[in-house]
């Protein structure tokens, strides 16, 4: 290891350490991480606009309705 005087970091020497995770497996070898869900949702715009438009729309029709049924019935 090489150390800097300067600001006391401390570097690797050579690129091997780097090329391998903790298990020795090269990175090429990894499985794969899974893309959590929430990212994917938030990651496709076209679904981000879709659900924009048809969220607020569910719940004003469902306001209104909601209006709709509590005006009293006239006599």
């Amino acid at each position: 290891m090489a150390t800097d005087k300067d600001n006391g970091v401390v570097a690797h020497e050579g690129a091997s350490s780097r090329a391998k995770n903790a298990a020795g497996i090269p990175p090429l070898q990894e499985e794969e991480e899974r893309v959590p869900v929430m990212q994917q949702i938030l990651d496709n715009p076209f679904l981000l606009l879709f659900l924009g438009v048809a969220i607020p729309t569910v719940i004003y029709i469902v306001w209104g309705v909601m209006e709709i049924t509590s005006i009293p019935i006239a006599k």
